[in-house]
């Protein structure tokens, strides 16, 4: 979905020009690109329909037990966390919903792999985590189909920022940047989902940003594979995590402007071999080395 100019520079000027109005952020973030495109909000909303929907697919066609990624490193992690989801003892410890959610962004990360067509969310390598909340929310637990696409809405906005104040990318800023912020737009749309306050909203996504601050991006042989899948995973768990510590009424104390740019201090201090030239972290182990110079042949 293209994105129109966007004017807010920080989260809180989100939340306080939803409080102002008594609006929900994805009212406002509606209302803004509506205008600026010179269209509809009901046309805005549509549009974002269609992204759902090939979340929705992505989840589908990763789950495939035979789909691989063209490199053979990858495949059949969604496949095989949904049928544990089905077939252990109340749906694993996590339980039922828990499983199946992680179950869903690893086959949407799967499907990225095995060059599907997926919603960069913020981008390639974190696509499987706003599946995973919001596509679980919408066929497991039966949330409005339009809620979960008007939550998608408050997702983007606080993505925007953090694109525009610090860094959705993993070369700029680490993994943090991307299933970091990933993780902290999906547990912001979790809490509009429940009905939470736009402040809830803004302290969930800093509750999310803040537990995957420093996370490296490593990728074995370069590509968006291990560990990005499995880092899926692990975003989807920190964001319901976030969502319901926000709503619970936990305070971060931090201001979450104040944690994307930690965020983005910490990428800016990272070595460039942690920044996804695959020159350090997983990337460099003896095993790291050898699934290369499966996909690539020796240097």
């Amino acid at each position: 979905m293209e994105v129109a100019m966007f004017k807010y520079e920080t989260i809180q000027e989100l939340v306080d020009a939803a409080q102002t109005s008594g609006k929900k952020i994805s009212d406002i973030f509606i209302e803004d690109q509506a205008k600026a495109m010179e269209t509809s909000p009901e046309e805005i909303i549509a549009r974002m329909d269609e992204a759902f929907q090939v979340m929705i697919d992505c989840t589908v066609r990763g789950a495939d037990k035979d789909l691989r990624s063209h490199s053979g490193l990858t495949g059949g992690e969604g496949y095989k966390m949904l049928s544990y989801a089905a077939d252990a003892p109340e749906g694993g410890w996590m339980g039922s919903y828990m499983t199946k959610a992680v179950g869903r962004a690893l086959s949407a990360s799967v499907s990225n792999a095995a060059m599907g067509k997926i919603v960069a969310a913020p981008t390639a390598g974190s696509c499987g985590i706003l599946p995973g909340c919001l596509v679980s929310a919408y066929e497991d637990r039966g949330m409005d189909r339009e809620a979960c696409v008007r939550a998608l809405f408050t997702a983007g906005a606080f993505g925007l920022v953090v694109a525009s104040v610090a860094s959705i990318a993993g070369a700029e800023g680490g993994c943090q940047a991307e299933c970091g912020s990933a993780s902290g737009m999906a547990a912001a749309a979790l809490v509009e989902l429940r009905g939470g306050s736009p402040q809830q909203a803004a302290t969930a996504m800093g509750i999310a940003i803040v537990n995957q601050m420093g996370l490296v991006c490593d990728p074995v042989a370069g590509l968006v594979e291990i560990p990005c899948i499995k880092r899926n995973a692990s975003g989807v768990m920190i964001a319901f995590t976030a969502a319901d510590m926000a709503l619970s009424g936990i305070d971060l104390k931090i201001p979450v402007d104040e944690c994307i740019s930690a965020m983005k201090a910490v990428g800016d201090s990272m070595p460039e071999a942690l920044r996804e030239t695959a020159g350090g972290g997983l990337a460099t182990t003896p095993t790291g080395k050898k699934l290369r110079e499966q996909v690539f042949g020796k240097e």
